[in-house]
């Protein structure tokens, strides 16, 4: 197994906490959003992204019938404005891209694509996805994080490559 993928792992899950971009394409429509949770692991003796979306994003959709999908940071370019744009407005009914100021390039080994302007990238192909079951949820994250019922979908990614620009 690559440990390249895990170098780092503090800094890589301090700017996921501040904002990441998370980038699919199911070949026809192409969206991405901002993410602050996700995890890094092992699972399967492979090398897992995990990241969550709800239901009720436009990205879930697409999540659903794509098979892969990327994970952008910005971890030397001040992309605040873009995070935060990208965080608060759906691509449902607007180009995202050309709004926030940000533009993607092709990834390596992936359909979706990355974003230009960050510094690193993770390129992962969905291996699993399961919908939260919240009769087994903690009452109080239910209550601080779900108080409009609207759960996540967790989507398990192979990190099949992690780079730098």
């Amino acid at each position: 197994m690559n440990t390249e993928l895990f170098k780092d792992l503090d800094l890589v899950m301090n700017q996921i906490v501040k904002g990441a971009f998370l980038t699919v394409s199911d070949g026809e429509r192409l969206n991405t959003m901002t993410i602050g949770w996700a995890t890094i692991g092992i699972l399967w003796n492979k090398p897992i992204m995990i990241v969550a979306v709800r239901d009720s994003r436009y990205t879930y959709d697409l999540m659903n019938k794509a098979k892969d999908f990327s994970v952008s940071l910005p971890m030397n370019t001040d992309l605040a404005k873009a995070l935060s744009y990208c965080g608060t407005h759906s691509g449902e009914s607007e180009d995202k891209f050309e709004a926030s100021g940000i533009t993607t390039c092709a990834s390596k080994n992936i359909i979706s694509p990355i974003i230009s302007e960050c510094d690193l990238f993770f390129e992962c192909k969905t291996v699993y996805a399961q919908f939260m079951d919240p009769t087994l949820l903690d009452e109080k994250i239910e209550s601080t994080s779900y108080p409009q019922s609207d759960y996540h979908k967790m989507y398990y990614g192979e990190i099949l490559e992690r780079y730098a620009d």
